[in-house]
């Protein structure tokens, strides 16, 4: 009677013979050199002509060669060994992930009105804010302090790996209490960057604290070219898949993806056969012709990389995110400041390719409440114009002063 082949258990000998013979390997065996030049030796391979095991092994080999291809590799942590180091000062919050701050304007102490910044897609605490001459009279006029963060698996921020729009709210609410910022502040969303206002929002109407047992704890409420879902049930099906199939082919597939198979979503954005995201890929077709021109001055900015951690807890968990499935629909949402102690403005351009005006117009029609800016000519980017941004800066200010 034979031995037993797997005493010590099968995943520390079967399993990984798997892995070795049907994973990456590091060379092609079809390029190999004859080891025996001057027939010195041979080689000799025998394969049986029926062999069925072959084809099961082949195709349990196939099998777990497309699983290992779905599984991201682990994020390089910042501080830990092989990972980033820690530049930018980080509070530790309730999970015990770590985020990444900075801080801009006037002190904490004498600010009149403090303003959390969120950033967008493929970006860091540093794109936010555009800190010229003009920029900083009107900061200095209105007592202005900001703080942006790098959000999770940006920058130095640790990753989240059960992150949702809501628990972005919960990070915002955490990093207020930190930093001291008092029972009220501001928030700015870019881009993506928006996806916690509906959250926060929403929350609020269910009787969920997301800012803290004190009730309402924003001021006001800011979000500049913020993204949408196609599939927020709220929108009418003809408006949605018109808008829908106006993007890229491969962005529509990339989107598919991360709405319907998010598990696939590292393979579809690393493999070689299809194309993968646009958005990921800096595709030019993405952008406006004003993007593009704004385009070319800001990459000629040297600023921090936003993937040092990898890619899979930034850009690709903020496809998911996004347009993943939503647990509310945020045209259901009612307004945060019913007395107009605060307000909300949503600031957008009408030649944005990555957010349609279109449906950004029907969301402002749905929630009449909110201040709708829809600007003429303008792309995506049109905030990191000093002037746009100083107009976006003050509005939340107009109605009080």
């Amino acid at each position: 009677m034979q031995p037993k082949a797997t005493p010590q258990g099968e995943f520390e000998s079967l399993h990984p013979d798997l892995k070795i013979a049907f994973w990456n390997w590091e060379f092609d065996p079809k390029d190999l050199e004859n080891p025996f030049p001057n027939n010195e030796g041979s080689v000799h391979p025998w394969q049986g002509n029926q062999d069925t095991k072959i084809k099961v092994v082949l195709f349990l080999g196939l099998a777990v060669g497309a699983y290992w291809a779905t599984q991201p590799p682990p994020p390089k942590i910042c501080g830990t060994p092989g990972g980033p180091p820690i530049t930018a000062p980080r509070i530790k919050l309730r999970d015990g992930r770590y985020l990444a701050y900075k801080e801009n304007g006037v002190s904490r102490e004498t600010a009149k009105a403090k303003t959390i910044l969120v950033h967008g897609f493929g970006s860091t605490k540093h794109d936010t804010i555009s800190m010229t001459d003009s920029v900083l009279d009107v900061v200095e006029e209105l007592g202005l302090y900001f703080v942006s963060f790098d959000r999770p698996g940006y920058g130095e921020s640790d990753p989240d790996p059960k992150r949702t729009p809501k628990s972005i709210a919960l990070d915002i609410e955490e990093l207020a209490d930190h930093l001291g910022l008092g029972s009220k502040f501001y928030v700015m969303g870019f881009s993506m960057g928006g996806q916690w206002f509906g959250a926060a929002s929403n929350t609020f109407l269910t009787g969920e604290t997301v800012f803290g047992a004190r009730a309402y704890r924003l001021a006001g409420a800011t979000l500049v070219a913020p993204a949408v879902n196609f599939w927020w049930p709220g929108f009418p099906a003809n408006l949605s898949t018109e808008v829908y199939y106006r993007q890229m082919p491969q962005e529509q597939w990339a989107l598919r993806v991360a709405h319907y198979t998010p598990w696939l979503i590292y393979w579809w954005n690393t493999q070689k056969w299809f194309p993968a995201s646009a958005s990921i890929a800096m595709k030019p077709e993405i952008f406006s012709r004003q993007d593009l021109q704004l385009l070319s001055l800001l990459t000629a900015e040297t600023r921090p990389q936003p993937t040092l951690q990898g890619e899979f807890e930034s850009l690709h968990r903020d496809l998911m995110v996004v347009f993943g499935k939503w647990e509310f629909d945020p045209m259901d949402l009612e307004n945060p400041f019913p007395n107009n102690e605060g307000s909300v403005h949503i600031w957008q351009g009408d030649e944005d390719v990555l957010v349609p005006a279109s449906l950004q117009r029907y969301i402002a029609q749905k929630l009449p409440w909110i201040n709708y800016h829809e600007l003429p000519g303008a792309g995506h980017l049109f905030s990191c114009i000093p002037e746009k941004f100083k107009e976006i800066v003050k509005a939340p200010f107009l109605e009080k002063n």
